[in-house]
């Protein structure tokens, strides 16, 4: 993707070595997100070549995303794709829009990488829903979660309601969402939200930190690893054994390859 249609959309793209990081570039309004932006993320998704291994995501200034650009719930809002101009469509048509929008979520998913939210500041709506969709959260003591779509008399759509869930339980979740109350650091790390909370000038030497240590095994080792985590919890005893089984026979055959055997 080219530097304009990244600066358009709000992003940077950098890439070190084998980790890329992806920067919400909009600190003026707190890192809000467009449609223009979730549509740009979804194409770089698409983008990132395979020697990548860790992608992280983070804010440019002090917060990480306020969530939705508020503008984009306005009918009048022009120049720009809203969320506000769904409400005129067809259900299928405004699915089949979501469902793109979606995409600039769900590539962070993808058992290539590992994705890291770095977190600081504000994590809002759409904004918890991104750092959600990462594998792994580090945040700032900073940091205030909080999903807000209830509070607008909407529900979370961003694919953000399924990792929440995995990460604290029905209960919880349920509680955060209807809510929309903060959820601070302190008490991310305690639920499982975070892997840990640091001073906000710390942030990204201890994500750089982890992401060494992501890199740092046989890559086929960490993507067939992510593979079999990410849907364990939904597969019988049986089935796991058995991807296990198999993901194990593909390692030892790569491993084999590098010793020339």
């Amino acid at each position: 993707m080219d530097a304009e249609t990244l600066t358009n959309a709000g992003l940077q793209y950098a890439m070190d070595g084998a980790v890329a990081t992806i920067t919400l570039d909009r600190p003026a309004v707190r890192n809000a997100q467009t449609p223009t932006m979730w549509r740009a993320l979804a194409a770089l998704g698409q983008e990132i070549p395979d020697d990548v291994r860790v992608v992280v995501v983070k804010g440019a200034g002090p917060t990480f995303s306020a969530g939705l650009d508020r503008s984009m719930l306005d009918p009048s809002t022009t120049g720009e794709e809203s969320v506000a101009g769904l409400l005129g469509r067809p259900d299928d048509e405004i699915s089949a829009t979501i469902d793109d929008f979606q995409q600039g979520f769900t590539f962070l998913r993808d058992p290539r990488f590992v994705s890291i939210a770095a977190v600081q500041g504000y994590a809002i709506g759409a904004g918890f829903q991104l750092a959600l969709s990462c594998d792994l959260r580090v945040v700032a003591d900073d940091v205030q979660f909080s999903m807000k779509e209830s509070a607008l008399g909407l529900v979370p759509d961003l694919t953000g309601t399924k990792p929440l869930v995995e990460c604290v339980g029905y209960a919880r979740a349920l509680e955060i969402c209807a809510t929309a109350r903060m959820v601070g650091a302190d008490e991310a790390v305690g639920i499982g939200l975070a892997l840990t909370a640091v001073p906000a000038d710390e942030l990204d030497a201890t994500v750089a930190d982890l992401a060494a240590a992501l890199t740092a095994p046989l890559a086929g080792a960490v993507r067939e690893t992510k593979a079999l985590l990410q849907g364990a919890s939904d597969r019988s005893l049986d089935d796991q054994r058995r991807l296990e089984r198999e993901a194990q026979i593909r390692r030892f055959r790569e491993l084999a390859a590098l010793m020339g055997q």
